[in-house]
């Protein structure tokens, strides 16, 4: 939902809340921000009776000098220096009341007699009887907040009950809705389900449970044979072929369950995570999403499951699910030409289960699923156009780099179209060996990008942090495993692309994918926009810290390194951190995107 307070003081709040999320811009009369030393936010909860100013991160240093990662401050004496702001702790269908106070005077001598800008916001429910329900993991192993709160342990090094604690920290309610989907299930329905990676026991043993009741559960798991042995003499089983066969037998799921063992196309990948619920035979409501069924595909990298209620994209479920039933594709057996005949026809046979928008102007209300793999490269095109193309703003999570196509159109961007951001697995850069030049997107095509990273040694209040792969959650992909894409998500009719595909030509023309373009739920939009922003933000210190690290390291520009670095840890101890906010900026840009969104409600 969108909100916007009254002006007070030359000041307005500009609020979007998500279900946990709730992101805040701050407009402003530039005439009267002199001496404006931040914010202090004030947070009331009627339901739980509470009234308290929010947890503050950076401190004054003729204050806190020497900081430490158990200093605890306020936003009451520590202001908040930007004009926009998250709230990560909030709950899901809860109404709150925020209060910004301007603060001005010195670090020392506070003044607060400025009004208090007040705004209400409610938040989204979490579980509900809509057509769309979405759940994201935290998606952050590498934070202040696991660090201090389970102390860099994996999960499994934790004893009871801390490790319980850990698990629903990271998944945040992300498993449990998995569950859910499973056990909304009664005696007569059918579940049919698709997946890549089926090796998380709890849901595979919640699925059996489902049979005891009388559910029909038909399910279709990736087993190709892929193992191989390095130059080493190591042995690399077939993944995750052998991890998913142990599951079944592990769960003690029944011969009868196991519709099919994907085995052929086996250089390509049956990718889907999806689960189709038929009540009475008549297809109903789809579980779909980023998430594999796997510990770090629930607790680790970043991923998003996504609850459908609407019958008729159950029903185009149902069929692709019936088509991935008979095997299609190549079995590796054949010679090339008849290897190009079977992925023609299976190709095909994806394509004519449903008509796709090739333009996404065309796109229709509601929700239409894509599926894969299917033949050409207009649906990949389509993407790219849809990122580059918005209005006001676009983003877009990406798990295995940028490919040049949506390269070659962001690049041509001028600074002054939509601002893009981009959030990555690993940092863009140029590759050893590469044959075509690097292009680097950057603020000069209004395009910004963050990626996984993480703080590996103490600095001031920030503790040393770990991540996914070293609390062995992850192997390959540590920290962005997501696939959605936004164009224009604070507009009056966003789009929202979400799914199993990495927007790459693989994804779309060899594995087995599915998407969902949703068009103009502004509700869904919200939901996912605020946890961009959250993921995208946690990450973008981390990447610029990261940066500033090897520069330093290098030995290029190292003094202003370190200077830019301390500069970032403390206050500014006057409103020189205005500065900061000049036209054209990153940080003003992001102000723009509350005060130009559409549908807001003055609270």
């Amino acid at each position: 939902m969108r909100f916007k307070s009254k002006k007070v003081g030359g000041f307005q709040v500009f609020a979007v809340s998500g279900t946990n999320t709730v992101s805040f811009g701050i407009d402003f009369d530039r005439s009267t921000v002199d001496g404006l030393l931040g914010f202090a936010i004030e947070r009331e909860d009627t339901v739980e009776n509470e009234r308290y100013f929010m947890y503050g991160f950076k401190v004054f240093e003729s204050i806190y000098p020497n900081p430490d990662k158990d200093l605890q401050v306020s936003t009451f004496s520590q202001p908040v220096q930007s004009f926009v702001w998250d709230d990560f702790t909030a709950k899901d269908g809860r109404t709150y009341t925020y209060y910004f106070h301007p603060l001005k005077g010195t670090p020392k001598n506070l003044d607060r007699s400025a009004k208090a800008i007040p705004i209400t916001v409610t938040t989204e429910k979490l579980f509900t009887n809509g057509t769309h329900d979405i759940f994201f993991n935290r998606g952050v192993a590498s934070s202040q907040a696991y660090a201090r709160k389970f102390k860099n342990k994996a999960p499994d090094a934790l004893t009871e009950p801390d490790r319980t604690r850990a698990l629903e920290w990271l998944s945040r309610s992300l498993d449990e809705a998995i569950l859910a989907f499973i056990d909304n299930a009664e005696a007569g329905d059918t579940l049919l389900g698709a997946f890549y990676e089926f090796r998380y026991l709890p849901v595979a043993e919640r699925l059996k449970a489902a049979i005891d009741r009388g559910v029909s559960v038909k399910l279709v798991i990736d087993a190709k044979k892929n193992g191989y042995t390095d130059k080493k003499g190591k042995v690399h089983p077939d993944f995750p072929r052998e991890d998913n066969l142990n599951t079944v037998k592990d769960a003690r799921l029944p011969e009868s369950a196991i519709e099919c063992w994907r085995e052929h196309n086996p250089d390509a990948i049956a990718h889907n995570k999806f689960m189709v619920l038929l009540k009475g035979g008549a297809p109903a409501e789809v579980w779909t999403g980023s998430t594999n069924l796997s510990a770090g595909g629930i607790h680790g990298q970043t991923n998003v499951g996504h609850w459908l209620r609407d019958p008729a994209t159950a029903d185009h479920f149902k069929a692709y699910w019936q088509l991935l039933a008979t095997d299609p594709g190549k079995t590796g057996d054949e010679d090339a030409a008849g290897a190009r005949k079977l992925m023609a026809a299976c190709r095909k046979s994806v394509g004519n289960l449903l008509a796709t928008p090739t333009d996404w102007k065309a796109i229709p209300s509601g929700t239409t699923p894509v599926f894969s793999p299917r033949a050409g490269g207009e649906v990949l095109s389509m993407y790219a156009a849809a990122l580059d193309e918005s209005s006001t703003l676009g983003c877009i999570t990406l798990a295995f780099g940028i490919s040049a196509l949506f390269k070659d159109k962001l690049v041509l961007n001028d600074g002054k179209g939509p601002l893009t951001f981009l959030m990555l697995e690993k940092k863009d850069e140029a590759r050893k060996g590469a044959r075509t030049p690097f292009v680097r997107l950057g603020a000069h095509n209004n395009v910004y990008a963050a990626w996984g990273s993480y703080i590996e040694d103490p600095l001031y209040r920030w503790t040393r942090e770990s991540n996914a792969r070293a609390l062995g959650l992850n192997l390959h992909v540590s920290y962005i495993h997501s696939k959605f894409l936004l164009h224009d998500p604070l507009g009056a009719d966003p789009i929202v692309v979400t799914g199993s595909a990495n927007f790459s030509t693989a994804s779309t023309n060899d594995n087995d994918e599915n998407m969902l373009l949703i068009r103009g739920e502004r509700r869904v939009a919200d939901i996912y926009f605020t946890e961009f922003n959250r993921l995208f933000f946690h990450y973008y210190f981390r990447s610029v810290h990261e940066e500033a690290h090897d520069r330093a390291e290098a030995g290029t520009a190292a003094a202003n390194a370190a200077a830019d670095q301390k500069a970032s840890l403390f206050l500014d101890e006057t409103d020189g951190w205005l500065t900061k906010y000049k036209p054209g900026s990153l940080r003003t840009k992001r102000v723009a995107m509350f005060t130009k969104m559409e549908g807001t409600v003055t609270s």
